[in-house]
């Protein structure tokens, strides 16, 4: 026999192992199998963690997650677009599940602890349990007003305490459940659920991070996709601190846009006038305040000049830039807390920008005879409106300055005691 001969496994090799069968799919017994169960544990939920936490053991909750989550959600299986399947037979579906339970915020949390506990328990359904209930919100029509409710207070619970990501709520932008008001309605009892269980923060955060923020408008159908519509119907819900945050999101916005385009104004030498008519037509539009354009309007300006690096020849060069731009400042500086807004972003700018240290008090008094300051919030500043950045500095350059002021002040108040005397 040859040595090099290798010997043949006769048979062996033809036979199929056991587990090399393909399991067959079947979700209905599975079903038979956690209704039975959910069933038996009655309406102690701590039974109904146990019996899911034993039964991942034995049965396949890989395979089968959809099903399961179905069932724990709404108490039988659900045909595409939400429908039961045997909803009317009782040895098919469950009164152990969300939509049995009652609508309350307490009631609720006691199930999002169950999700959670199998969720720990079973790790991989973490990205199932997401894909479920994205799947729900877009079955929302398919259910009841009360479904809705209980489904919504439940989300807001889980996303609250980061059992789901925010990511989730994109389901809710469906056309077709923004377009009947469902959308809007289930995301104000969702907020409302999040924010009982933590704080506003918490939830504004969380759609920051997600990118949701800029697409809260989306809620509602095009027609209603306005700031005003949106405060309206958040503010009525009793959620004020939401309407708030969109509007700050969308004056943000609005304000980038605005400093972008001013910058490209300023680049191309616009005339004043035509920046102005620009200006003033935005801030109707996007109801804008003098105040927060005032700063905006500063760092453009300041933004749009190659500076000398020389010290002694910045400050002629800054006078000679500003003295050209007074007057568009001085048109959206009318208001007090507009000038010392203004004051205080270029006390910030001389500080942040090395050069322009000595600069200040030149640039202050420019701006007080191109009449942009009033002698009233200077002197407000120097008494108790300034920043803490240079602090000192400032105020040492500023002091001749403002006793000049109120010398002339004074002088001006006698002068008008004389003639009443006279």
């Amino acid at each position: 026999m040859n040595k090099n001969q290798k010997p043949v496994l006769t048979g062996q090799r033809f036979k199929t192992r056991k587990r090399d069968e393909k399991e067959k799919f079947e979700p209905t017994v599975f079903r038979d199998t956690i209704v039975q169960g959910l069933n038996e544990a009655g309406d102690d939920l701590e039974a109904v963690a146990k019996f899911l936490d034993t039964t991942g053991s034995r049965l396949d909750y890989r395979r089968y997650a959809d099903t399961l989550f179905d069932i724990l959600i709404a108490g039988s299986m659900l045909a595409p677009g939400g429908t039961r399947i045997d909803g009317n037979d009782k040895t098919k579906t469950t009164n152990q599940c969300v939509f049995s339970a009652i609508e309350d915020h307490d009631a609720l949390r006691h199930y999002a602890q169950v999700f959670n506990k199998l969720i720990r328990r079973y790790k991989y359904l973490e990205k199932a349990f997401e894909d479920a209930i994205k799947k729900l919100l877009l079955f929302l029509k398919a259910f009841s007003e009360t479904e809705q409710a209980k489904l919504a207070i439940l989300t807001g619970i889980l996303l609250a305490n980061g059992i789901l990501p925010a990511t989730i709520l994109t389901s809710l932008f469906t056309e077709s459940i923004v377009k009947e008001g469902i959308a809007a309605s289930f995301a104000v009892k969702l907020f409302k659920a999040w924010m009982f269980e933590k704080d506003a923060n918490s939830l504004t955060a969380s759609l920051r991070k997600a990118n949701l923020d800029k697409r809260l408008l989306e809620l509602f159908p095009t027609n209603r996709q306005n700031v005003d519509h949106f405060a309206k119907y958040f503010i009525d819900a009793g959620l004020k601190e939401l309407s708030d945050f969109l509007r700050v999101q969308q004056s943000l916005g609005t304000r980038k846009e605005l400093q972008r385009e001013l910058q490209e104004r300023l680049s191309q030498d616009c005339p004043i006038k035509e920046m102005v008519l620009y200006v003033k037509e935005e801030m109707k539009r996007n109801d804008l305040q003098e105040p927060a354009v005032i700063g905006l309007l500063w760092t453009c300006i300041m933004n749009a000049v190659e500076w000398n690096k020389k010290e002694e020849l910045v400050a002629e060069q800054a006078l000679k830039h500003l003295k050209q731009y007074a007057p568009l400042l001085a048109v959206f500086s009318t208001q007090g807390q507009s000038e010392l807004i203004l004051l205080q972003k270029v006390q910030e700018y001389c500080y942040d920008n090395i050069h322009f240290m000595k600069a200040f008090q030149k640039i202050v008094v420019l701006l007080y005879k191109a009449d942009v300051l009033s002698e009233d919030a200077i002197l407000k500043w120097f008494k108790e409106a300034h920043l803490s950045k240079g602090k000192s500095v400032f105020l040492d350059q500023m002091k001749k300055f403002v006793e000049w002021l109120q010398n002339a002040e004074e002088e001006s108040e006698s002068e008008g005691d004389e003639n009443q005397d006279g």
